[in-house]
């Protein structure tokens, strides 16, 4: 989706500004020419054109619900059964995002979901692990990776998924996630032992919630799970012991509203809770989702969020630095990675609130 329309001087301020990014999926990041050429070296049934193929890996700019938003990651997960491709995939992924100016990223991919041609988890993710991390290094960024449980699959298989998550704690594994078709599978705490076993494992917890409108339930319930994150959630503005909650524990709600829209989660983008939940003093940070799928940069992305949304500048900045916060990363790392943003912002006066 291209951009809203806002002054040059803010759209070159905010791509130039370095960015994080800690709800971006792999799988709904393949680039076309990827998926072009690993169809054709592996014999998956796929468009032959770089327009037909781009139609199929992009979502619709409303789709009539979430399950139709995610039957674009079909194609992608046909694909993405054998290490070249993760491992391009992943590289790829890294290098846009670079390239947007994202200096700190989380990228979440359920790995049960990519062992159809042999391989297993602990391959799936040692691929990834190894592509993403001679990516960064080579980039001069920060990835850090967040396996997904998947919701139609059993709680024993996401208990094996958590645990292998967890033997990859010390290759750049830092997070556990859960998601799928909301719809048919809305409550995640029959899986409870796998966030269990992620959390005695050392990894940072977030659960995938609230794509469907509703009245707030879906993440009460998943506040259950007690998650240090929740991926989407918009709707618990309406449920106001909701907003208490997350405001008291200091639960992030990880935000995607173009893909919100997309989902049918909001009817429009100006309808987007984003700016309401950020005054309320709901933690809050700002992502794309989906490079490919939603088909938008982190920049064009934080650009629609002032044009469509209202935001302003010192709360993009706020929400921005937010992430680095709320990141499943080191302290170190996160320390770093806070005086770079903060020295980067010191001199730009727009960014800060005007006392």
């Amino acid at each position: 989706m291209a951009p809203a329309e806002v002054p040059a001087s803010v759209r070159r301020l905010v791509q130039d500004m370095p960015k994080a990014e800690l709800h971006l999926h792999l799988d709904g990041c393949v680039k076309p020419i990827a998926a072009l050429e690993l169809a054709a070296a592996h014999g998956v049934d796929a468009p032959t054109t770089y327009e037909d193929m781009f139609a199929t890996l992009t979502a619709p700019v409303q789709a009539a619900s979430q399950a139709e938003l995610l039957r674009a990651f079909d194609l992608p997960l046909r694909i993405l059964q054998w290490p070249d491709a993760l491992a391009r995939v992943a590289r790829e992924l890294v290098e846009d995002k670079a390239a947007d100016r994202v200096k700190f990223m989380e990228i979440k991919w359920a790995p049960a979901l990519h062992c159809e041609q042999g391989l297993s988890i602990d391959e799936v993710i040692e691929v990834v692990a190894e592509a993403t991390r001679e990516a960064a290094s080579r980039c001069g960024v920060e990835a850090r990776l967040c396996v997904v449980g998947f919701r139609a699959h059993t709680p024993e298989r996401n208990v094996e998924v958590a645990e292998a998550a967890v033997r990859f704690r010390d290759h750049g594994v830092t997070g556990w996630d859960f998601a799928g078709y909301e719809a048919a599978t809305p409550d995640p705490t029959p899986h409870a032992e796998s966030f269990e076993v992620a959390r005695r494992g050392g990894l940072g917890i977030t659960v995938h919630v609230g794509e469907l409108v509703d009245d707030g339930s879906l993440v009460r319930q998943a506040l259950t799970l007690h998650p240090d994150r929740i991926s989407h959630g918009p709707w618990s503005v309406r449920a106001p012991d909701v907003v208490a909650t997350l405001i008291e524990r200091g639960v992030t709600l990880d935000l995607c509203p173009t893909s919100n829209m997309q989902a049918s989660t909001v009817a429009t983008f100006a309808e987007h809770p984003l700016p309401t939940l950020l005054r309320m003093g709901v933690p809050v940070t700002i992502n794309t989702d989906d490079f490919t799928i939603s088909d938008i940069t982190l920049s064009e992305e934080y650009l629609n969020c002032i044009a469509g949304l209202g935001i302003t500048l010192p709360e993009l900045w706020s929400c921005n630095l937010h992430a680095l916060d709320a990141a499943f990363v080191d302290e170190p790392t996160r320390a770093r990675l806070r005086d770079q943003f903060r020295a980067w912002a010191a001199h730009i006066p727009e960014l800060h609130e005007r006392t």
